[in-house]
């Protein structure tokens, strides 16, 4: 997933897809490559989503990457349409995870704006909610699940009723629907009723019920004879969907939206690429909850290479500001020999409220996207990195020109 995280993560993923082609290896079991199982998954998405009752409506989209930019207002981000008045936040935590998170933050304080959010948990996205409800966590509610590694259909039975005023979702969702008016059937739907939609008659119900999950039924190498899902059927090369809307059919390399060159003044100013992997006892923003996890993590922190350590006067466990013209947060700095020299790891997502000055990595990561796809570019970051006390005194300094 990293391979995606930058300007050109799309064509850097069509042409390793292009690599068991050549070799002839999609004709053997486990020979082909695999980013996620989940497109294996037979979802009857039309039966759950209801597109139909839209009829000739189309609302708009607006790009989560984006974000920060379209709660400011920006046009381009708000896909031409008006302004966003109001927001409903689930299964997400967007003040910490979105990029340039000094806009996010900004975008949610506004005071025009009505916030709802459901969750679990105080996240920083909850604090600037005008409501919160209490979603049930995984042990109160039915769902079905697939997968990105297996292709096993999973159901999730709930163990106990809903504690407290917690409902599901989907519950808000139906309560929210009959205060609106909404009066088709659908709406009337339990939370089990759309987990035996979810897959229709691909998935046996009785054996969902009765073992918990039932197994996708695919061929070993699914792909020998051909019958990939384009036009031809067969892995293409070239893409002729591509050429028609005027991009290279080819694969090729795309260059970082921020691939500097270190000689030019924006490579002296921010001569290191940022990349930000999850903490290895968080999963992006999810368990900064649990103490006992973050006791293990300890705090924020920067991985960086000795060599670039020691030419910024930088040494291990020192507090550290990483800034870029987008903006800067705190952390403590690791020597580490997984940093590669012009590199830095930036451990993350801990949520903003817990970083050493209310902020986190994201506060230097771009809203820019992808070549392909309207993805993310976590990983195509330009950052500088230095002590802490120098950047403080930097700033009192600032401050008292200011002043004066």
């Amino acid at each position: 997933y990293g391979v995606q995280l930058s300007a050109g993560g799309t064509n850097a993923v069509r042409a390793i897809a292009c690599l068991p082609a050549l070799t002839g290896a999609w004709r053997e079991r486990a020979g082909g490559v695999l980013l996620s199982s989940s497109g294996a998954f037979p979802v009857a998405r039309a039966a759950l989503q209801r597109p139909d009752l839209l009829g000739a409506r189309r609302p708009r989209s607006v790009n989560m990457v984006r974000i920060g930019d379209a709660l400011l207002g920006d046009a381009d981000a708000l896909a031409g349409g008006a302004p966003i008045e109001a927001l409903l936040v689930y299964n997400s935590n967007p003040v910490a995870v979105a990029p340039e998170s000094a806009k996010v933050a900004r975008g949610f304080a506004r005071e025009d704006l009505f916030t709802v959010v459901l969750d679990h948990f105080r996240t920083d996205t909850v604090d600037y909610a005008d409501i919160v409800l209490p979603a049930t966590t995984q042990l109160e509610h039915w769902d079905i699940h697939l997968a990105y590694g297996h292709t096993d259909v999973l159901l999730n039975r709930p163990a106990i009723a809903p504690l407290g005023q917690a409902r599901s979702n989907a519950a808000i969702f139906r309560a929210l629907a009959a205060r609106m008016g909404f009066d088709e059937p659908c709406f009337a739907d339990s939370d089990e009723d759309l987990c035996r939609q979810a897959y229709g008659d691909a998935v046996d119900w009785n054996e969902l019920l009765a073992h918990g999950f039932a197994s996708l039924r695919l061929p070993e190498a699914p792909f020998a004879d051909g019958g990939f899902p384009t036009p031809s059927g067969r892995c293409e090369f070239f893409s002729t969907r591509l050429a028609a809307q005027g991009l290279d059919g080819l694969p090729d390399h795309v260059p970082n939206h921020e691939a500097v060159d270190p000689s030019t003044a924006a490579g002296e100013s921010f001569p290191l690429a940022l990349i930000t992997p999850p903490a290895r006892n968080f999963l992006n923003s999810s368990f900064v909850n649990v103490q006992s996890l973050r006791s293990i993590e300890g705090e924020p922190l920067l991985e960086i290479h000795a060599a670039d350590a020691a030419a910024r006067g930088i040494a291990g466990g020192e507090l550290v500001r990483v800034f870029n013209a987008r903006g800067s947060y705190h952390c403590t700095a690791r020597i580490s020999p997984r940093a590669r020299v012009g590199v830095v790891n930036g451990l993350g997502v801990w949520w903003r409220k817990l970083g050493p000055r209310g902020t986190n990595v994201n506060e230097v990561t771009s809203q820019l996207l992808t070549d392909l796809g309207g993805g993310p570019t976590f990983y195509d970051c330009r950052v500088q990195v230095e002590r802490a006390d120098v950047a403080e005194t930097l700033s009192a300094r600032v401050d008292q020109t200011a002043h004066a």
